[in-house]
């Protein structure tokens, strides 16, 4: 699998929280809409079937990626070697 960009991540995060909460103040086609179709990119770009296991996966991409980032702040090098994440 690809990985994407943790700041790919954090935007479809982000924009899948707020069709979420869109929904619920006010339920519309439209908004169904707008919700599925970010809900599939996110499973795309995660290479999962369904949204939460693209969340979970999500999540973990990106904790992945912090935990790197605090590794080679202290100078410990990555802490994975199979793929690189770039912000």
């Amino acid at each position: 699998m690809v990985t994407p960009p943790p700041r790919i991540l954090r935007v479809l995060l982000a924009r899948y929280a707020e069709a979420c909460v869109r929904m619920l103040e006010h339920d519309t086609a439209a908004r169904r809409n707008t919700l599925k179709d970010i809900a599939n990119t996110l499973c795309a770009v995660t290479g999962t079937g369904e949204i939460r296991e693209a969340l979970t996966t999500a999540d973990r991409l990106l904790a992945e990626e912090q935990a790197d980032a605090a590794a080679r702040r202290h100078g410990a090098g990555p802490t994975r070697n199979d793929r690189t994440l770039t912000a």
